[in-house]
């Protein structure tokens, strides 16, 4: 059925693997119309080669309170539009989607990695250039948005992406109060003081404020945006679980309401229209969550200091490189050793799966057992 093929998109990229629903019943011209387009490419130049069909989608989730509802605010203790003005990038994903469309990578990138950002036009003075110089890649968001980050991200992996998906609270949160909450377990206690969660260890099923809540903790278990970043990636893959369920695909009105919430405060490039959208959907239709995989990319110094800059993270001169030319040629970021068997043995042995990224496939809980 078309409704249940097309949604697989919008996880993915809202999320994690974004799935766009594209119910033929609820009109594809309702899609085009209703999704924030901004013009993410014009300005970007010196662009990477593209040596296959694979896709590559930049997916940002910003800090911006736009939608958001009084009570909302004042639960997740944020400022509101007036007091928190503007946006900054809350979140940075890389997603690989592969020429064959039944496999995804879902790349998280550190908000301060170290990175070269390009020279740009003053976010003060327009008519001023801004050099070229080191800083911390949510800054080239911060001093240019868009155009300015997906700049720095292909200069810095030399992949280039096809594609910006940008989301806000408002619309994260809408998409899992439609989805019902989503499960998620963890280990320990969390207590975070700036996020204000508390939870005990355990399984919970979170609302929408509750998860955007969980996705921002950082300030609990002394690993900072290293462990806010395991946890997306655990919601993400929590998020993919769910959305893939017979509970969800086969309820049109909670699939309905899902699509609703998830464009009610999305920004995509002015290049992603509704049919490329239906049709990566029909493509990925044999995507699973055990082809999904999730990492952050290979880390050097994750308590460096630069003059002028600040607190920052490098990434692994070897491992990092690696592992954005395996994304570029769409290669498998696993690897499958098989032992010389001896000359006494009758079996060939098994394979030894060899991940020096340290990735994780998204139907595998943190606590364990599988939902």
């Amino acid at each position: 059925m078309k409704s249940t093929r097309a949604i697989r998109i919008i996880t993915s990229l809202s999320v994690g693997v974004v799935l766009v629903s594209a119910f033929s019943w609820l009109g594809l011209g309702q899609i085009n119309g209703a999704i924030n387009r901004i013009d993410a490419f014009s300005s970007v130049s010196s662009r990477p080669d593209k040596p296959n069909k694979a896709l590559n989608y930049l997916l940002v989730g910003s800090d911006t309170r736009e939608g958001l509802t009084r009570e909302q605010m004042k639960l997740l203790r944020v400022g509101s539009t007036k007091t928190a003005a503007g946006s900054r990038s809350d979140t940075m994903l890389l997603v690989h989607i592969s020429k064959s469309r039944d496999k995804a990578t879902i790349i998280s990138i550190p908000r301060d990695s170290l990175v070269t950002i390009p020279e740009h036009p003053s976010s003060v003075d327009k008519t001023k250039i801004v050099p070229a110089a080191k800083g911390k890649i949510n800054a080239a968001f911060a001093f240019g948005g868009a155009p300015l980050l997906i700049q720095t991200i292909e200069d810095e992996t030399g992949v280039r992406i096809d594609h910006y998906i940008e989301i806000g609270f408002a619309g994260f949160a809408g998409m899992v109060d439609a989805l019902g909450g989503i499960e998620v377990c963890t280990k320990r206690d969390i207590d975070d003081p700036g996020s204000h969660l508390v939870l005990p260890a355990g399984v919970h099923t979170l609302n929408g404020v509750e998860a955007l809540k969980y996705v921002r903790t950082r300030d609990f278990d002394g690993m900072g945006d290293l462990g806010r970043m395991q946890r997306q990636q655990q919601f993400m893959s929590a998020v993919l679980r769910k959305v893939t369920s017979t509970g969800v695909l086969l309820n049109p009105i909670k699939l309905v309401n899902f699509f609703n919430a998830a464009i009610a405060t999305v920004k995509t490039d002015s290049e992603l229209n509704k049919s490329d959208l239906l049709t990566l959907a029909k493509q990925m239709k044999n995507l699973s969550s055990s082809n999904v995989r999730t990492l952050t990319i290979p880390l050097g110094n994750v308590n460096a200091r630069v003059p002028g800059v600040g607190s920052v993270v490098t990434w692994d001169s070897e491992l990092a490189p690696e592992l954005f030319n395996r994304i570029r040629e769409d290669l498998p970021l696993t690897d499958e050793v098989t032992p010389t068997p001896s000359a006494s043995s009758s079996t060939t042995p098994k394979p030894t799966v060899i991940d020096k990224f340290k990735t994780r496939t998204a139907d595998e809980n943190p606590c364990g057992a599988l939902k």
